[in-house]
């Protein structure tokens, strides 16, 4: 999994996903499985005009919250699959942070193994 893609998971989930292919497997999986109802994908669209300026409107300067018009925006019709992968990206990667989490509760840490993000450890705001 590139480190752009784990960069913004955050520590443990990035080291988990970096170091253990089962892991990556997971999280493939549950992307997979995700559905994302019609009704989601339009709402993102209809919320996010600024996603979807065309290449034009960009160039332009088009403001998408006031002052664009209809052929400033891709069409929802081509933005419909991009939205929708997305998503169902970001609806697995709850679905294993959870599983992460739950995987991890009641485990127990050697003294001085602690993470220091780890919100059960006496020290857990200290930065190294």
């Amino acid at each position: 999994m590139p480190e752009a893609d784990v960069a913004d998971l955050g520590s443990i989930v990035a080291a988990a996903l970096a170091n253990s292919p089962a892991a990556r497997l997971l999280l493939s999986a549950l992307e997979a499985e995700q559905t994302v109802a019609e009704t989601a994908v339009r709402d993102y669209y209809d919320r996010n005009p600024d996603r979807f300026l065309t290449p034009e409107a960009l160039r332009r300067g088009v403001d998408p919250f006031g002052g664009a018009t209809h052929t400033d925006f891709l069409p929802y019709e081509a933005a419909r699959e991009g939205i929708a992968r997305e998503l169902r990206r970001a609806a697995g990667r709850q679905a294993f942070f959870d599983w992460l989490d739950q995987a991890r509760t009641g485990v127990e840490y050697a003294h001085g193994h602690e993470h220091p993000g780890d919100p059960t450890h006496p020290d857990h705001e200290h930065r190294h």
